[in-house]
């Protein structure tokens, strides 16, 4: 951590006057911001079962990771880790560093992004076009020992969102993404969903949500869905914070190790997608609604597909929500093109069958 101003007692004492400044930019981009849609997914009416999609796509830098950003800003700000010059310093596999160069811009920060070398190219000139640098590293694995270097040898500060978005953001509510989901459920039919449905990348927002709906004594349940390769499901599965994987094919979600920040005590019930599911779901999206989004939405919507067929099967009435974590621009070069498809040896066939028949008849066949 650099520190630009007094240092009392070996100590960063940063000009407050600077910080002040700071936290009323990102606080003003916050208001300048409208809320993100709550969309409604077409399923037939006499089902009496309602999908709802929250768009987090339309966020100023186009994802979920956009609020998980603003707060990591702010955590650091208000803990003192961040002044005037701060370099700062982040691990991430693409969306979140692409936000997090757009708040360091807006405070007049640099910013360098520690990624994986197969993040998409996409991702890399958005974070270049804030103005960040791409620091890139063959293996997955590497990126937070490399993060805690550049940080040392800079004087920076390391944002480390695995280890602090699950205590950055305020769980008890202040508009963050589960108070906003149950406000605009408010007059729908099943106003408390059944299910909400979301990856992990962090655990960030699985944590926020699974603790939101106990402080509000909701009986709505959590499912995280995690795609093949992640250590998550297994750490879940067998009350193992040890567990290690080899990461994911899903950008965004799923991790190499169970992250600081993934609190599986909140999650009620967690479902492993394979990588074809989830190209399939996200093409399956864009299908049925014209809405491109990225494959960790469709692991989400494989997720929340199933989990409506089990009420349906059940007899039961209810609603399921689940999130569009980006948009489809991001993937044109990967999930989208069928020659990527191909030379990852994915496939999808099966899967699209399976969401096929889901829509004629509400009946889910495993592939």
């Amino acid at each position: 951590m650099s520190c630009t101003g007094d240092s009392t007692q070996g100590r960063c004492a940063f000009d407050r006057a600077w910080v002040n400044e700071a936290i009323r930019r990102v606080e003003a981009d916050a208001n300048r911001s409208a809320d993100t849609h709550l969309h409604v997914f077409p399923l037939p009416s006499e089902w009496g079962i309602d999908l709802y999609l929250k768009d987090e796509s339309v966020h100023p830098t186009g994802s979920l990771k956009h609020r998980l950003a603003r707060s990591l800003f702010l955590y650091a700000l208000t803990n003192g880790w961040i002044g005037e010059g701060t370099t700062v310093i982040e691990a991430s596999s693409g969306s979140t560093a692409v936000s997090e160069a757009y708040f360091a811009r807006l405070l007049g920060l640099p910013f360098v992004a520690v990624m994986p070398a197969s993040t998409s190219p996409e991702k890399i000139a958005l974070i270049e076009l804030y103005g960040g640098k791409c620091h890139l590293v063959d293996d997955a694995r590497g990126i937070y020992a490399e993060s805690k270097r550049l940080a040392e040898a800079t004087g920076g500060h390391y944002l480390d969102q695995f280890t602090y978005a699950e205590r950055a953001t305020d769980w008890r509510g202040n508009n963050n993404i589960a108070e906003s989901i149950f406000e605009q459920l408010s007059a729908e039919r099943h106003p408390v969903p059944e299910w909400i449905v979301v990856g992990a990348g962090t655990g960030g927002t699985s944590a926020t949500i699974g603790r939101y709906v106990r402080y509000r004594r909701y009986d709505t349940r959590v499912c995280v869905v995690d795609p093949q390769g992640s250590a998550f499901y297994d750490g879940w599965r067998y009350n193992d914070a040890d567990r290690t994987g080899v990461g994911s094919r899903v950008e965004g979600i799923g991790r190499p190790r169970v992250e600081p920040s993934f609190v599986p005590t909140v999650v009620d019930r967690m479902m492993r997608v394979p990588d074809g599911a989830s190209i399939a779901a996200m093409r399956y999206l864009a299908r049925v609604t014209g809405r491109r989004s990225g494959g960790s939405t469709g692991t989400n919507l494989w997720g929340a597909l199933r989990l409506v067929s089990e009420l349906l099967a059940a007899g039961r009435q209810g609603s399921v929500v689940t999130l569009i974590c980006d948009g489809g621009d991001r993937y044109a070069h990967t999930y989208y093109d069928d020659a990527w498809v191909a030379a990852q040896h994915l496939e999808l066939e099966s899967y699209t069958e399976t969401l096929s028949r889901f829509g004629a008849n509400g009946e889910w066949v495993e592939p």
